[in-house]
């Protein structure tokens, strides 16, 4: 049965900090780049206010990563 539409997602391995931080930022960015908010941690439910050392919703393990805004 097909539902109309693909899911284009695949597991890769986070080998390096470097590389790690590089997937973490883009996932922060999905909100800006989708329009909903200025800055990744402006946006509610996102991780990117723990690293912003702001109030969030849930409890998240950091891993050690510069943060950078971009307004």
């Amino acid at each position: 049965m097909s539902t109309g539409y693909q899911i284009k997602n695949h597991a890769i391995e986070l080998y390096k900090p470097d590389f790690t931080a590089e997937k973490v930022e883009y996932i922060h960015n999905n909100p800006v780049r989708a329009g909903i908010v200025y800055n990744p941690e402006d946006y509610k439910y996102s991780s990117a206010r723990n690293y912003a050392d702001m109030e969030n919703l849930m409890e998240v393990v950091l891993i050690n990563m510069p943060w950078k805004t971009y307004c």
